[in-house]
């Protein structure tokens, strides 16, 4: 007789209700323009880089399984936020925004682990779990729950401080105003393993998760893991996700050398005190480094390096960079990531030119951001910036809700004397983060700035501020009427 498997495939919960994608769209829009606002929204391109790679296969199994309507895919953002917070915790927002704690990234032992959580939260927005969240409360506007959302948010900050806006409060706000039920949990546990193998991720990532989530549920969460309270762990969930594994199960997921670094980065960008960088910083000399496995090894290093360009060890970074540099040789992806964070450490220190010449041309968007900001503090390598300008300007046309790059985009176009450009450049990355006030302001600038040119290029970069600033007044009258 065949062995018993898990149903792979269950009915979903049904639609959005009342909710159109629309109007969650613009909900999620209003949420996330606060978050993009807040001390703790962190723009790290290496960090962010990783997660965009799984969150990205995700959403592309998503689309072939015909979990990801082309509706929802046309209207959400799909745009993914890190959060300097120390706690464990990944949420989900509506219009199809993602919110990752670096403490999560910090904890996770593999990247199919990471994907698992990210999966989950990504079938939570497939399946119209907010929305139907949402149209059950049908004495408030979805308005409403937006600005309690926000509420929770600022109370869990600091209960003083009504206009601080935090990421690290998202898990009260999720829980308190959208408590997925234990349904809705199950669902999106289903939906979310069957898009693991798909996206090029061991399925045997979600139950290594698991495990990690029910040893601490088991020593009593002290508060650093808001991920166990706004989806609650139950047996049931961790048996279904069990039972669905091949029979005699997978391979466990193997940490990488790449993972283990990203990992080690994360818990240094959340800012632990300056003790614990200095345990980290010093944690290469101590009697056991040597017995540890050689992923544990890159990433102790790679800590101690970072660690101490945060303290502003110059000295102490570069003396440890030729050990981690030797333990990642031969591995591509980690041999990388030791490359930029010896520029990074040269840039923190305040050479810039030394910096220039440890990042190739090419790569991808971290390569670009760091050579671009050596490139502006190397006065010498002037000749340089007409290029990598023409670098930026492609990148923002494939990705124009860039605000990073269109920022440093304009610092580009200033330090060439292209002020009416980097004046564009500026309001763009104020509407790439939703403040359309602040965008239409710049986009003003721009028109009086062009009325006192007369060069020929000037007058077709006027003629684009003028488009560009009728589509965001649009936009902030919306915005507007709204509120």
């Amino acid at each position: 007789m065949a062995p018993a498997t898990a149903q792979s495939s269950l009915p979903t919960l049904g639609d959005g209700g009342d909710i159109t994608a629309s109007a969650e769209r613009r909900l999620g829009d209003g949420i996330i323009r606060q978050l993009y606002r807040d001390p703790d929204y962190i723009d790290d391109p290496v960090l962010m880089e990783y997660v965009q790679a799984l969150w990205q296969a995700l959403l592309a199994a998503a689309r072939e399984r015909g979990e990801l309507s082309p509706e929802l895919d046309e209207r959400f953002a799909w745009e993914v936020l890190l959060g300097r917070d120390r706690t464990v915790n990944a949420f989900a927002l509506p219009g199809g925004y993602l919110g990752v704690h670096l403490g999560l990234l910090g904890v996770v032992g593999s990247r199919d682990e990471l994907a698992s959580v990210l999966a989950h939260e990504l079938s939570h927005v497939t399946q119209r779990h907010i929305a139907r969240l949402i149209a059950q409360q049908n004495r408030q506007t979805p308005l409403m729950i937006g600005a309690m959302i926000l509420g929770a948010l600022a109370a869990s900050k600091s209960p003083d401080a009504a206009q601080a806006l935090s990421i690290g409060g998202q898990a009260l706000a999720v829980q308190n105003q959208l408590n997925f039920s234990r349904d809705m949990e199950r669902e999106a546990d289903r939906v979310g393993f069957g898009l693991m193998a798909p996206a090029g991720f061991a399925p045997q990532g979600f139950v290594g998760m698991f495990e990690k989530l029910q040893q601490a549920n088991r020593i009593n969460d002290n508060g650093s893991w808001p991920y166990l309270r706004s989806h609650p762990l139950t047996t049931q969930r961790v048996a279904d996700m069990q039972s669905r594994l091949p029979a005699g199960g997978s391979a466990p997921s193997v940490p990488t050398l790449e993972h283990g670094m990203l990992a080690a980065r994360a818990r240094v960008l959340s800012n632990p005190g300056v003790d614990v960088l200095r345990q980290w910083q010093a944690e290469p000399q101590g009697v056991g480094f040597s017995a540890l496995p050689a992923a544990r090894q890159a990433a102790v290093l790679y800590a101690a390096v970072l660690a101490a360009s945060q303290l502003r060890e110059a000295p102490a970074a570069r003396a440890l960079l030729p050990r981690l540099q030797q333990a990642v040789q031969g591995h591509a992806p980690a041999a990388r990531l030791a490359r930029l964070l010896a520029a990074e450490v040269e840039l923190a220190a305040g050479d810039a030119p030394r910096a220039l010449t440890l990042v190739p041309a090419g790569g991808g968007r971290p390569e670009l951001m760091l050579r671009t900001r050596a490139l502006l503090g190397s006065p010498a390598a002037a000749p340089g910036a007409a290029e990598l300008a023409g670098q930026l300007q492609t990148w923002v046309a494939l990705h124009p809700r860039d605000a990073g790059a269109w920022q440093l985009l304009a610092s580009v176009w200033q330090a060439q004397g292209q002020m009416l450009r980097a004046v564009r450049a500026e309001a763009e990355a104020h509407a790439a983060h939703y403040d359309y006030a602040a965008a239409v302001d710049r986009f003003r600038a721009g028109q009086d700035l062009a009325r006192q040119s007369r060069t020929a290029a000037d007058h077709v970069e006027a003629s684009i501020i003028d488009t560009r600033l009728r589509a965001v007044e649009s936009l902030l009258r919306e915005q507007t009427a709204e509120r």
